[in-house]
């Protein structure tokens, strides 16, 4: 069995062996290698004895590429541990507030050195790439020093009582412009607009939002949408508790009318959905919310272990896949999970869902969020031309269902990347 061109100058290639190779888009390979040539993959195979090329066995491992991340907040990494679990979601964000109101400025050596931290252990864990959300930009240059693949660093933008939105927006893309004028950095690391969520941004915030996405047809785009139940109740009657706390922080406007359905109804009325959209949580999702979703092409982001956390409820995975809707995982914050290891929150996946094939699971970790990122045509799978970000994890003896056993709970000390 033989995929892609392995003609390459002997001198430069190397094939890796392992016990299982998995390629993401093809089932796994037991006794597989993978041939890689400055850095990239030429060819995939199973073990035969016939082989000329120079060759590391890497043991008892299973290979498969770098994880993906799709939605964590580096930015938040300084409160592990600081914002305690809550019952309801609106509690928990009261404490993130006053937690982040201990330490205003981003420049803040704590903040920054938890960052720095965060990145490291993010890539300790197995993760290649993130989609990280940030208020403040904080997290672009430690991301662009760090050792993770790529990332796109998304400005989530705040304001649901906006005097001039348009203005607001324009001022932040200025930022995101001066970014992306870093050409050293433009292919790895991608700076673009997102909105927080709607009962935190102005409709017309939202569209001009899309408006500036718009104007970079590959940028992808983020909004946390259908999380807790009193968003369900803000969304539909413009009461409950987010209402009380908008108006306590003073932000509250009183010509604003609840749309009457749900958030994604919300959000497609705005024209804000399409394939470049990460959509992150639907805790709360009805199976209508889930079929437009699948129809606009969006992808859902699930963080099933901070959903716990911040009490806005348990996701319902199964209703997730049987949807159709593509799928990507994520950690969310270290000020609501316990750590930034994906193979954590798939093991916790598995748990809540367990009529999803592992096969499954797996490409939401990998192919699905590159995809949703934009880095697919070098990450999230195996195959020839895709850049060797190559993860081996260690296996005990006897494996026979190599997908099921990953996403059983895989820790650090499993885990090393190879050096391609």
């Amino acid at each position: 069995m033989l995929r892609g061109d392995p003609a390459a100058p002997l001198r430069s290639l190397i094939r890796y062996h392992a016990s299982w190779v998995l390629p993401i888009t093809e089932s796994p390979i037991r006794d597989g290698w993978v041939a890689v040539d400055r850095g990239r993959v030429v060819a995939v195979g199973r073990q035969s004895a016939n082989r000329s090329e120079p060759e590391v066995d890497l043991g008892r491992v299973a290979l498969l590429p770098g994880l993906v991340n799709a939605h964590t907040h580096l930015e938040l990494s300084y409160l592990r541990d600081e914002v305690p679990p809550a019952s309801e979601f609106v509690t928990w964000i009261r404490g993130v507030m006053a937690a982040r109101r201990q330490h205003p400025d981003p420049r803040d050596r704590q903040i920054t050195q938890a960052i720095e931290d965060a990145i490291v252990e993010a890539t300790a864990t197995g993760t290649a790439i993130v989609g990280d959300i940030s208020n403040t930009l904080a997290t672009y240059e430690p991301l662009a020093r760090g050792p993770l693949s790529a990332a796109v660093v998304f400005y989530e933008l705040i304001r649901f009582n906006a005097d001039d939105p348009e203005a607001f927006v324009d001022g932040a893309q200025r930022e995101i412009e001066a970014l992306r004028s870093d050409e050293d950095r433009s292919d790895r690391i991608i700076p673009t607009l997102a909105a927080h969520a709607p009962y935190s941004v102005a409709p017309l915030v939202f569209r001009f939002i899309r408006q500036a996405i718009d104007r970079h047809p590959f940028a992808p785009c983020s909004v946390h949408v259908s999380e807790s139940a009193e968003e369900v109740e803000f969304m539909r009657s413009g009461r409950g508790p987010w209402r009380a706390l908008l108006e306590e922080l003073g932000v509250w406007n009183p010509a604003w009318s609840p749309p009457g359905g749900t958030s994604v109804q919300f959000l497609e009325e705005c024209g804000f959905l399409d394939r470049r959209v990460l959509v992150v949580h639907g805790v709360q999702m009805t199976t209508g919310d889930l079929r437009r979703l699948a129809e606009r092409g969006a992808t859902l982001v699930t963080c099933p272990r901070s959903n716990g956390h911040t009490g806005a409820g348990t996701p319902p995975l199964e209703d997730f896949y049987r949807s159709g809707v593509a799928v990507a995982v994520g950690t969310d914050s270290l000020a609501s999970a316990p750590d930034l290891n994906v193979f954590a929150e798939l093991a916790t996946m598995r748990a809540l869902a367990p009529r999803v094939p592992a096969t499954s699971l797996l490409a939401s970790a990998t192919i699905v969020g590159a995809r949703a990122l934009g880095f697919d045509a070098d990450y999230g799978t195996i195959e020839a031309g895709k850049r060797a970000r190559l993860l081996a994890v260690a296996l005990p003896p006897m494996i026979d269902d190599v997908e099921e056993y990953l996403v059983s709970g895989i820790q650090p000390d499993q885990l090393r990347w190879i050096e391609a």
